[in-house]
């Protein structure tokens, strides 16, 4: 099966999960990812055990490439991954700022010795300013990026529940290695990338940055609500399931009114004429129309909602997620044996994609170091 990135070498010195995520991009379409670890290994690998004994996210993030233990700091060490970068179409790292330059490894000098090389540089919160010595963690970053405090119920900020930051990041990496091939094979001259965690979530929090600079007011917390849409959240079932309902405009307003409320005059009524009304009375709309879903069963709600062509959803636990109907997987190799993943997103014409099996740490340093080392 076509790959579109097969023949192109990817050198990654990379840990956690937005650099990772990707360079396991980069494999999934053909590209051979040389992933630099330290001894002990990419320290993601010791997050959990859950996947057959393994790291969720390291199986997650690390699928088709080949693990290569290197201490660049060792003279012979990083005279191989010189050699490496020398054949290599891109190199990705996620070092703290300026560590990889302090080893002789810096992108600018890179791409001085190597014009075709693409380098990329993830950072927490970029490479000049007072932060960029901080660390940066997903969830720090959530909370630096104002993402958690727009996140959660009114009584207090939340966690998004996945690693937001990182992949804001990781897929905003993915989508500019991308985007500097295509250029590289116009002019034959690589690009130098820089992408950190906190602008991945800047670009996300633009509708939050917008209301807030346009209104003078944050969007609130509501938990399973929208700010802005109303009604647009979640109301129990006489059976105890959650649906979650969403109106986009008074059109379906109008529909819903009159064939799942049983009452077509309601948007003539005081607070509940048009979105930005109801916005301002949505304890009094949430109200009158959780009456009607509190008659329901989820059954008799899915049947009533997919009749009058309201957006619904129902609020599952990751239990149901799993064996969810619209959850297409696919199967990944590992040292501990074959490992169940949600596939990647998109899917391609010609079919499925092969996905490579997951490294053991330092698994393919011997044949790599013969492949390289003079």
């Amino acid at each position: 099966m076509n790959r579109p990135l097969e023949g192109l070498l990817v050198v990654s010195l990379e840990q956690a999960v937005a650099a990772p995520y990707c360079s396991s991009r980069l494999a999934d379409a053909g590209a051979r990812v040389i992933k630099i670890e330290r001894p002990e290994g990419d320290f993601a690998r010791g997050y959990d055990r859950a996947a057959s004994g393994l790291s969720s996210y390291f199986v997650w993030l690390n699928r088709g490439k080949q693990s290569l233990v290197a201490d660049i700091k060792a003279p012979a060490d990083a005279a191989l991954l010189d050699s490496i970068l020398a054949k290599a179409d891109v190199f990705i790292q996620n070092l703290a700022p300026g560590a990889a330059a302090r080893s002789g490894f810096g992108s600018d000098a890179l791409r001085a010795r190597y014009p075709r090389l693409i380098t990329v540089d993830i950072s927490g919160y970029g490479d000049t300013g007072e932060y960029a010595t901080m660390k940066a963690y997903d969830l720090l970053v959530q909370a630096e990026s104002g993402l958690a405090m727009i996140t959660g119920h009114p009584a207090g900020p939340g966690r998004v529940g996945v690693s937001a930051c990182d992949i804001a990041c990781g897929m905003a990496a993915h989508a500019g290695v991308l985007e500097a091939l295509i250029a590289r094979g116009i002019t034959g001259q690589g690009k130098g990338l820089k992408v950190s965690l906190f602008d991945g979530m800047a670009d996300w929090m633009n509708v939050p940055l917008l209301f807030f600079e346009g209104t003078g007011k944050a969007p609130e917390r509501l938990g399973l609500a929208h700010p802005s849409i109303c009604p647009y959240g979640a109301f129990p079932t006489s059976d105890g399931a959650l649906v979650l309902i969403s109106i986009q405009n008074e059109r379906e307003w109008a529909e819903f009114c009159a064939r799942f409320l049983d009452e077509p005059d309601l948007p003539q009524r005081e607070g509940f004429q048009t979105n930005v009304i109801r916005v301002a009375h949505r304890a009094v709309v949430d109200a009158h129309v959780g009456t009607m879903f509190a008659r329901l069963t989820r059954d008799q709600a899915a049947a009533k909602l997919r009749a009058v062509g309201t957006a619904y959803g129902f609020v599952n636990d990751v239990a149901a997620f799993s064996h969810h109907p619209a959850l297409r997987r696919v199967v990944v190799g590992t040292p501990n044996g074959p490992v169940s993943l949600a596939a990647p997103p998109v899917m391609i014409s010609d079919g499925p994609r092969a996905l490579g099996p997951v490294p053991a740490i330092g698994e393919h340093s011997a044949a790599i170091r013969a492949e390289f080392e003079e």
